[in-house]
C-alpha cells in the first residue's frame, strides 16, 4: 500500500523538482520546521499550564482572603481553608498547621489522609520543631532515611508511612508562633514554586491569627471596662454588704478569664477562708471551696500573698518550690495547675486576696495581671466602705442597746429573768445571731436560763436540756474552761464538739461563747449561734462581752439579795455532788475486776454514742468463743445468738473480723454475697454491721459488733470510737486475766514461801544440834590438848572449829531471813549505852582487821548517850559491816564513825568506811539482794554467800532505820546504818 504524500511533498512534485538531492534537502528543512512547531506547541502548553496554576493560586488566595474577611473571629474556618488550598495547590498528601504553646506544638488545623499527632514536643528531632527553633523553612526529600538528623521525626514517618516533608514557620514581627507543613507518601521534593506558595499560605495564616488576636484584645478591653463599671455599680448599690461585690468580682473575672476559677479569700485569725468562688462548672467551684479554710502560713501560696503583701504567680503547681509543697498539694486537689494571687491592700495591710486558677500551666499576661490588680483594689474599697459604715451603725446600735439594758436593770432590780431575757435578745440582734441563750452556774454545772430565736420549741428544748459541765465537748464548756470568749467557726468540722443532737434540732453551725466573769471566775455563759458558717467579728465579740458584763452586774445584784438562800442551795448541791461522786467511786471500786459490768457498760456506751440500734461483745475464754454481753436486741434474738456457736469465717461480720484481725464494715448485709447468717439477720432485723476485733498482741480475743436496722454506714469517727471501745474491752479482759494470773501466782508463791520457811526452820534446827556438838568437842580438844593427847592435832581441830562456827553463822542468817519473811522474827528492844556497845564490837572485829593487816579506827562523837534498840541485832549488823570491810580491804584502813544527827528528828548514824576495792553503780544496785554479790569474780576471790548485807538492811528497817551505801571503784566504800535516836 503506498504511503500518501504529505502536503509539502505534493507541492514539491507539482513544482517538478529536477534531482533527488534537491528533494532530500527540502525534506531536511521540512523536518526542522516541524520540530520548531512542536517546541512552540510545548511552550504554549507550558504557558497555559502556568497561567492555569497562577489563576488557581490567585483564586485560592482570593478564597482565603474572602474567608478571612467573612470570619474575622472564626480562626478555625480560616486555618481549615488554608490547609485545603495548600494541599491542593502544592500537590501534597496532607497539610497541617500547628500553634506554639510553651514547649509543645499543638495541632490546630489539618487536611489530608495521613494521620496526625495532636501534640509534638518542641525539639530539633522533628522538622516542625527545627523550623521553629531555627526560624527557617525545613525541606526533606525522605525523612525516613534521616534517622540520625531527625530521630523522632524519622520514627514517626516510618510509623505513619510518609517520606517528603516541608515545614515553614509562622512568623509575626520576627517571633515564631507556629508552623505550616506539607507531607507526601513518596520521596519527591516540592518545587521552588510550591515552597514559595506555602510561604504565602503561612503569611495568610499569620494574618488571620493576628486579626483574631487584635479582635480579641479589643473585645477583652471592652469586657474589662464593662466588668469594672458593673463592679463599681454594685459597690455603690451595696454600701453595707461586701458579699454582692465579691460575687460581682468573681463573676466578672469568670467572663474575662476563660475556663478559669476565680476566688476571693479573707484571713480569719490563723486561717484563710474563701469569701466568694466562681468557676465555669458548679462542681469545679465546689472543689475549690472544699480546699478552704487553710492555714495562714507561708506554706500556702495565698498565705505568702497576704503575709508578704505581694503578687504570687505559680505557673505550674506541680513544679512548685519545695517550701510550698503543702500548699501545692492542697491547690492541685482542686483540679487546677496554675494560680495567680493578688493581695487586696488597704494601705499597707493585706486584708485578703484575689486569685485566678487555671487548668493549663503558664503565667498570666501583663494585661490580665493589671486587670486582676484592678479587681483586687475594687474589692478592698468595698470592704473598707462596708467596714466604716458598719462601724458607725454598730456604734449607734450598741449605745442604744446598752442604754435600754441599763434602763431594764434599773427598773427590774430583782426581776432577774426580765433582765436576762433582754440581754440575750439584744445580744442576738446586735451580733446578727440566729439563736442565743444564757447559761448560769449551778454548782459545777451550767443551766440555760434565757433564750432567743430558733425554732418554736427551741426555748423548751434548751431549758429542758441537761446542764453542761466545763469541758471541751461544747463551746459553752470550753468558754468556762478558758475563761475567755470561744468561737467555733463550724461545729460540724470540730471533732471535739459533742452536742450533736442539739445541733441537728436547731441547725446552728457557727457558735460563740462569752463567759460571765465575777472576780475572774466564770458564773455563766452567753451562747450565740448562726445557722450558716459565718464567724462573728471582733466588734461583735466585744459587744457580746459588754452584754456579759451587764449580765454579771444584774446577777450580782440578785446574788446579794439572795445570798443566804443561794449559799444553802450551793451546800445542798455540793453534798449531792459528793454523794453522787462517792456512789460512782463505789461502783468503780466494786467493778474493777467485775468484767461483766465493765463489758456491759462498754457495749451500752458504744451502741449509744455511735448511734447504733444494737451491739454485742463476743469474747474468748479457754479457747472458746461466746456471746458475752448485748445491747438493744430482743430477748428472742439474745437467746438465739447465745445458743449458737461462734465460728471464724466470712459468713458473719464477727467471724470475718476474727479471721482477718481488722475492722469489718458491711454497709448492707443483704447485698454482701459472703454474708450467710440469714436467720440471725431476720431475727435481729439489722442491715448495716460494724465488727471491730479486740486485739491483744495482734491476736483477736473477741469482737465488738454494732448494727443498724437501716442501711446507714458508720462514719470514720464512729469506727474510730468503736475501735477505742474495743481496745478498752481488750484491756479490761487482759486486766482480769492478769489479775487472776497474779492472784494464782501469789497464792502459789505464798505456799512456796511457807514451805520454804518451814523447811529452812526444820533444817536449821536439825543442823544446829550436831554443829554445836562439833564446835563444843573441838573446842574442848583444843583447850585440853595435854589431857587428851591432842597437841599434834591442834591446828586441824582449830580449822574444824572455825569452819563449824562459820557454818553455824550461815545457818543462823538463813534462819533469821526465814523468820523475817514469815513475819516471826521478834526484836528485843532495850535501852543501851552506845559507847560500851561500840567498844565491844571493835574488840570482836580486831582479829578480823589483823588478818589483812588493816588499821581499825573508831571515830565516835562524845556523849553519844543511850539508844533503844535490840542490842544483839545491832551488834550483828555492825559486825557484819566491819567483817565485809576488813575482807575487801588489804593493808588499808577501816573506820567506824558514830554521831547524832538532826534531820526533822533525832537520828544515830553508824558508818563503816574502808579504803578497799570499792564498787561500781551496777554492783551497788544489786548489793542488798539476797544471795547476791557484786559479781562472779568478786565472789570467787573473796567468798561469801550474799546474805549478810540483805539481812543487815532488813534488821535495820525492822528497827525503824535503814542501811545505805556509797562507793567508788578503787577508792573504797561507806556503809551507813541510820537508826532513830529516841
Amino acid at each position: 500500500m503506498r504511503r500518501r504524500p504529505t502536503a509539502d511533498e505534493v507541492i514539491l512534485v507539482r513544482k517538478g523538482a529536477k534531482s533527488r538531492t534537491r528533494i532530500t534537502g527540502l525534506r531536511s528543512k521540512t523536518t526542522k520546521a516541524r520540530t520548531d512547531v512542536d517546541r512552540l506547541r510545548a511552550a504554549n502548553a507550558d504557558l497555559k499550564k502556568k497561567l492555569a496554576e497562577a489563576l488557581e493560586q490567585q483564586t485560592a488566595t482570593s478564597e482565603i482572603l474572602g474567608v478571612i474577611a467573612r470570619s474575622s473571629i472564626d480562626i478555625q474556618r480560616v486555618l481549615d481553608a488554608v490547609c485545603q488550598s495548600a494541599a491542593r495547590l502544592c500537590e501534597a498528601y496532607d497539610t497541617s498547621i500547628r500553634r506554639l504553646d510553651g514547649d509543645r506544638l499543638l495541632l490546630v488545623a489539618h487536611h489530608g489522609p495521613i494521620a496526625q499527632v495532636k501534640s509534638l514536643p518542641l525539639v530539633r528531632g522533628y522538622p516542625t520543631g527545627r523550623a521553629v527553633l531555627d526560624k527557617r523553612t525545613v525541606h526533606i526529600a525522605d525523612i525516613q532515611t534521616q534517622a540520625d538528623e531527625f530521630p523522632e521525626g524519622s520514627k514517626l514517618a516510618r510509623r505513619l508511612s510518609f517520606h517528603t516533608v516541608l515545614s515553614v514557620p509562622l512568623m509575626r514581627e520576627g517571633v515564631v508562633i507556629g508552623t505550616i507543613g506539607l507531607r507526601r507518601t513518596e520521596a519527591q521534593l516540592f518545587t521552588e514554586r510550591q515552597v514559595a506558595l506555602l510561604r504565602t499560605f503561612a503569611d495568610q495564616a499569620v494574618i488571620a491569627i493576628e486579626n483574631v488576636r487584635l479582635f480579641d484584645e479589643t473585645r477583652q478591653a471592652l469586657e474589662r471596662q464593662t466588668a469594672t463599671a458593673e463592679i463599681l455599680r454594685v459597690i455603690s448599690s451595696s454600701p453595707t454588704d461586701t458579699q454582692p461585690v465579691f460575687e460581682a468580682i468573681v463573676q466578672s473575672g469568670l467572663r474575662l478569664f476563660a475556663n478559669a476559677g476565680i476566688m476571693i479569700t479573707l484571713p480569719d485569725g490563723d486561717l484563710v477562708r474563701a469569701a466568694a468562688v466562681a468557676a465555669s462548672e458548679p462542681a469545679d467551684a465546689e472543689a475549690i471551696r472544699r480546699r478552704s479554710p487553710f492555714p495562714l502560713t507561708r506554706e500556702y501560696m495565698t498565705g505568702i500573698a497576704i503575709l508578704d503583701r505581694r503578687v504570687v504567680d505559680i505557673s505550674d503547681a506541680e513544679n512548685a518550690p519545695s517550701d510550698l509543697a503543702t500548699g501545692a498539694r492542697n491547690f492541685l486537689a482542686t483540679g487546677y495547675r496554675a494560680q495567680t494571687i493578688v493581695p487586696m491592700m488597704l494601705g499597707d495591710v493585706a486584708i485578703g486576696a484575689l486569685s485566678v486558677l487555671r487548668r493549663r500551666p503558664g503565667p498570666l499576661s501583663g494585661t490580665q495581671l493589671a486587670l486582676l490588680k484592678t479587681f483586687a483594689e475594687q474589692a478592698a474599697i468595698a470592704i473598707e466602705n462596708v467596714r466604716l459604715l458598719n462601724e458607725l451603725r454598730e456604734s449607734l446600735q450598741q449605745q442604744t442597746a446598752t442604754a435600754d439594758v441599763l434602763k431594764v436593770i434599773s427598773r427590774s432590780t430583782f426581776d432577774l429573768q426580765t433582765v436576762l431575757d433582754t440581754l440575750v435578745e439584744s445580744a442576738a440582734k446586735l451580733c446578727e445571731a440566729d439563736i442565743a441563750a444564757m447559761h448560769r452556774q449551778q454548782g459545777s454545772n451550767y443551766q440555760a436560763v434565757a433564750t432567743y430565736g430558733g425554732p418554736s420549741d427551741y426555748r423548751e428544748l434548751i431549758l429542758r436540756t441537761k446542764p453542761f459541765e466545763a469541758g471541751r465537748g461544747s463551746v459553752a464548756g470550753r468558754t468556762v474552761l478558758e475563761r475567755q470568749p470561744v468561737q467555733v467557726s463550724d461545729v460540724l468540722a470540730d471533732p471535739d464538739y459533742t452536742p450533736r443532737e442539739a445541733q441537728k434540732r436547731v441547725g446552728f453551725r457557727t457558735v460563740l461563747g462569752v463567759p460571765l466573769l465575777r472576780e475572774g471566775n466564770p458564773i455563766g455563759v452567753i451562747f450565740l449561734g448562726r445557722k450558716t458558717v459565718r464567724p462573728f467579728t471582733d466588734r461583735q465579740i466585744e459587744l457580746a462581752t459588754t452584754f456579759a458584763d451587764q449580765a454579771v452586774i444584774a446577777i450580782e445584784n440578785v446574788r446579794l439579795f439572795d445570798e443566804v438562800q443561794a449559799r444553802t442551795r450551793e451546800l445542798t448541791e455540793a453534798l449531792q455532788r459528793q454523794t453522787a461522786t462517792a456512789d460512782v467511786l463505789k461502783v468503780i471500786s466494786r467493778s474493777t475486776f467485775d468484767l461483766k459490768s465493765v463489758l456491759q457498760t462498754l457495749v451500752e456506751s458504744a451502741g449509744r454514742l455511735c448511734d447504733a440500734d444494737y451491739a454485742t461483745i463476743i469474747r474468748q475464754k479457754d479457747g472458746v468463743l461466746f456471746f458475752a454481753e448485748a445491747y438493744g436486741y430482743s430477748s428472742e434474738f439474745t437467746e438465739y445468738v447465745k445458743a449458737m456457736p461462734v465460728e471464724r469465717g466470712r459468713g458473719t461480720a464477727t467471724g470475718r473480723a476474727l479471721v482477718e484481725g481488722r475492722v469489718i464494715h458491711i454497709a448492707d448485709v443483704l447485698a454482701d454475697p459472703d454474708y450467710t447468717w440469714a436467720e440471725a439477720q431476720r431475727l435481729g432485723g439489722y442491715r448495716t454491721v460494724l465488727a471491730v476485733p479486740m486485739l491483744r498482741e495482734g491476736i483477736s480475743t473477741g469482737v465488738l459488733t454494732l448494727t443498724r436496722s437501716e442501711v446507714r454506714p458508720f462514719t470514720e469517727k464512729q469506727i474510730e470510737l468503736v475501735s477505742t471501745f474495743a481496745d478498752q474491752a481488750a484491756i479490761a479482759i487482759e486486766n482480769v486475766r492478769l489479775f487472776d494470773e497474779i492472784r494464782d501466782k501469789s497464792r502459789q508463791l505464798q505456799m512456796a514461801s511457807e514451805h520454804k520457811s518451814q523447811f529452812v526452820s526444820s533444817m536449821s534446827h536439825e543442823l544446829r544440834t550436831p554443829l554445836n556438838a562439833i564446835i563444843g568437842l573441838t573446842d574442848m580438844l583444843v583447850t585440853n590438848a595435854a589431857r587428851f593427847g591432842t597437841e599434834k592435832a591442834q591446828e586441824p581441830l582449830q580449822r574444824v572449829n572455825r569452819a563449824g562456827t562459820h557454818l553455824l553463822g550461815l545457818i543462823n542468817q538463813v534462819l533469821d531471813l526465814s523468820k523475817i519473811e514469815a513475819g516471826k522474827l521478834e526484836l528485843n528492844p532495850q535501852t543501851v549505852q552506845l559507847a560500851p556497845l561500840i567498844n565491844e564490837v571493835i574488840g570482836t572485829a580486831g582479829q578480823l582487821a589483823e588478818q589483812n593487816k588493816n588499821r581499825l579506827v573508831v571515830d565516835a562523837q562524845e556523849n553519844l548517850g543511850a539508844l533503844t534498840v535490840d542490842p544483839m541485832r545491832l551488834r550483828q549488823i555492825l559486825l557484819n559491816l566491819l567483817s565485809n570491810a576488813c575482807k575487801f580491804t588489804k593493808e588499808g584502813e577501816v573506820r567506824l564513825r558514830a554521831r547524832r544527827v538532826a534531820n526533822g528528828r533525832d537520828w544515830i548514824e553508824l558508818a563503816v568506811a574502808d579504803t578497799g576495792i570499792g564498787m561500781t553503780p551496777e554492783q551497788q544496785a544489786k548489793l542488798f539482794e539476797e544471795f547476791s554479790q557484786a559479781d562472779a569474780t568478786t565472789a570467787q576471790r573473796f567468798g561469801g554467800t550474799g546474805l549478810g548485807l540483805a539481812l543487815s538492811r532488813k534488821l535495820a528497817r525492822m528497827m525503824g532505820g535503814d542501811v545505805i551505801v556509797t562507793s567508788e571503784p578503787g577508792k573504797g566504800s561507806v556503809f551507813t546504818v541510820r537508826l532513830p535516836g529516841g
